[in-house]
């Protein structure tokens, strides 16, 4: 690990303002992804904030009949809040399928949302890798791919975003609130808030240099049959093969997100119109033109069975 400075930041202004002065600076809270990452020298922050004490740890209801989720909630309170557990099951659901409980004790709301790939070459310093080394090339084109992405793909990365709660936050059109340094604030979209690789694969967000995430809000619940299935090697911690976030109404029409094919968490809202006709017909304007590898084309069909199953969960079956 290479040498840095550390400060506590009083305020999200603060931390967004001491960012900006230290340029290569990072936040830390729960620290469960960037700590291991700069023990490996992947991440070499030169300046570490501390945002721990800023108090963004609510979850409160919005005036418009939402809720809004601190950036520094913790993974397994969020879980177990009775508002999510009953109007947004499937965030809860694919929280609980992430990590391990001591993990989860410490992760937090932004964190998560800005987890880095697990992708074998990004965490092997002796591989070339453009996320963690621009214009190195990319170990896994030609290389072991069983695990990575099938869409959204370029000829720079195929890594895929190994965020269960993204996924979820994704299919209920998650809205994230930031502070950057000049005291404004903005609210991204959780669809625009990832970026797909195209030739800058190491930037994974939308974020400015020294934006802070305070929160993030979920609108209005809209009912529904919520499941969150996520299909991997082993039973428990272990990263998604694939995932599929659902909720599905009483008349058949819904929606869906998938994790472990792209880069970002996965959502077409076009494709949901066919979720009355079946996962099929839902998997074949969902992943219209995935480009898998010979390792990991198996994925394409593995949606559509994962999808299928929801499906005859949510009906009864």
């Amino acid at each position: 690990m290479k040498p840095f400075t550390f400060e506590r930041a009083t305020s999200g202004a603060d931390a967004a303002a001491a960012a900006e002065r230290h340029p290569g600076a990072k936040f830390v809270a729960g620290g469960t992804n960037l700590l291991d990452l700069m023990k490996l020298e992947i991440e070499t922050p030169t300046h570490l904030i501390d945002v721990n004490s800023l108090g963004l740890d609510k979850i409160e209801k919005t005036p418009e009949g939402g809720l809004r989720i601190g950036a520094l909630v913790r993974n397994t309170e969020l879980a177990a809040d009775e508002n999510v557990r009953r109007d947004y099951g499937v965030l809860s659901q694919a929280l609980v399928a992430g990590a391990s409980g001591q993990l989860r004790n410490m992760a937090t709301t932004a964190g998560n949302l800005l987890q880095r790939t697990r992708c074998p070459y990004f965490y092997d310093t002796n591989q070339p890798c453009n996320k963690r080394n621009p214009g190195t090339g990319c170990g896994a084109i030609g290389g072991y791919s069983r695990q990575h992405a099938v869409i959204g793909v370029s000829d720079a990365c195929i890594a895929t975003h190994p965020s269960d709660m993204a996924v979820a936050m994704r299919v209920l059109d998650a809205t994230v609130e930031t502070i950057r340094p000049d005291g404004s604030q903005r609210k991204i979209p959780i669809a625009e808030f990832h970026r797909l690789p195209g030739d800058k694969p190491h930037i994974d967000t939308v974020l400015m240099a020294g934006e802070l995430i305070t929160a993030v809000t979920l609108p209005k619940p809209i009912g529904g049959r919520q499941i969150y299935r996520k299909v991997r090697d082993r039973a428990s911690f272990a990263f998604a093969l694939v995932s599929v976030a659902a909720i599905v109404q009483r008349d058949g029409s819904g929606r869906v997100a998938l994790g472990g094919v792209a880069h970002k968490p996965w959502r077409i809202e076009a494709a949901e119109a066919e979720m009355p006709n079946g996962a099929k017909a839902v998997v074949a304007r969902l992943l219209a033109g995935a480009k898998p590898t010979n390792e990991n084309a198996f994925k394409i069909k593995l949606v559509e069975r994962a999808l299928a199953s929801v499906l005859a969960e949510a009906k009864g079956a």
